[in-house]
């Protein structure tokens, strides 16, 4: 079993990269792996269905992370899918005796060592196996405050879940890493990047023209049935503080990012404001959910253009963020 340190995370699939990149010398932060996987995002995308409800996204597609920090580090990084579960069992099991950390995803519902009243379909949850022992596997997930345990049979049905984005026994490694990495370009490029993807985006369903689509949809349930309505209402909540960290998280963990990439350059003072900024639009999205909270608690009737409102208000200041990273120069 490797010498293996298990770290808590904010996120899995930030979590487990920062891990694994740590083991490899590149002590990287959770929130800089975030910023430099240009993962923060939004979307709302009616056709894609989460428990009945259209998909509320707050950060890139499940393995973005992952494939995008490879491409930015110039990491050399396999991942392998199978077609069958006994495949992908037999492959985990032979790179674990290669003393290889391998990342996984996985479906919450089947992993044992979470408590049964927060364990929900969600098949894009993230893991570190480390080690095993026969039927044993020793696990670093990040979302834990300690390594954990699992057995195969559950670690199994976890890796071969059925369902909206199956993990299809997904296994990821490390092969090699380089020992130094000049940061600040990188940095810079993912900055602009993640600032243009937000506010130009071609499509309507994504970054901020997704926030407007969502709004517009909220005031729409005022026709719809009272029932349907509150679901719709309380899957947004669900969607922003339950899956992973959530919307108001991913826009702390970016602030963070910001502020690391601030004294990265000699404490610019842009990205300081920016990462402010972002600060400030995390606790408005947090106040959106309790604003939601509140209103599915009530016996009133509910006031959707409000809440269609703040919504708006909230993507109006996420775009004044993205504008202000615009600003920033590599060369000052």
């Amino acid at each position: 079993m490797h010498n293996f340190k298990h770290t808590h995370h904010a996120h899995c699939e930030s979590g487990v990269v920062s891990s694994m990149l740590r083991q490899e010398g590149l002590n990287l932060s959770e929130p800089m792996v975030f910023g430099l996987s240009n993962a923060l995002n939004f979307a709302y995308i009616p056709f894609v269905k989460i428990g009945g409800m259209p998909l509320v996204a707050y950060r890139s597609m499940p393995k973005s992370i992952i494939k995008n920090i490879r491409k930015s580090l110039n990491l050399e990084m396999k991942l392998e899918t199978f077609s069958s579960k006994e495949k992908g069992e037999a492959r985990l099991d032979a790179l674990l005796d290669e003393k290889r950390i391998v990342g996984a995803q996985s479906s919450v519902y089947w992993l044992e060592y979470f408590p049964k009243e927060i364990r929900f379909h969600f098949n894009a949850h993230n893991l570190l196996i480390y080690g095993r022992e026969e039927e044993t596997y020793f696990i670093s997930d990040p979302v834990f405050d300690k390594a954990v345990t699992c057995s195969k049979a559950s670690l199994s049905k976890a890796r071969f879940a059925k369902g909206v984005m199956a993990p299809k026994g997904l296994l990821y490694y490390i092969i090699s890493a380089p020992k130094e990495v000049d940061l600040k370009p990188i940095v810079a490029k993912n900055i602009k990047k993640t600032a243009k993807k937000m506010l130009y985006t071609p499509v309507p369903i994504a970054g901020l023209r997704g926030v407007k689509y969502l709004a517009n949809s909220i005031r729409k349930l005022s026709s719809k049935e009272k029932k349907y309505a509150k679901l719709f209402l309380g899957h947004i909540v669900r969607m922003q503080e339950e899956i992973g960290t959530g919307g108001a998280g991913f826009r702390f963990m970016y602030a963070s990012f910001l502020q690391e990439a601030s004294q990265l350059f000699e404490n610019d003072a842009i990205l300081k404001e920016a990462s402010a900024m972002m600060l400030a639009v995390g606790d408005e999205w947090r106040e959106l959910a309790l604003m939601i909270a509140k209103v599915l608690k009530s016996k009133n009737p509910i006031n959707f253009d409000s809440i269609a409102e703040k919504l708006l208000t909230i993507g109006e200041n996420e775009a004044k963020v993205y504008k202000k990273m615009l600003e920033f120069k590599e060369s000052k």
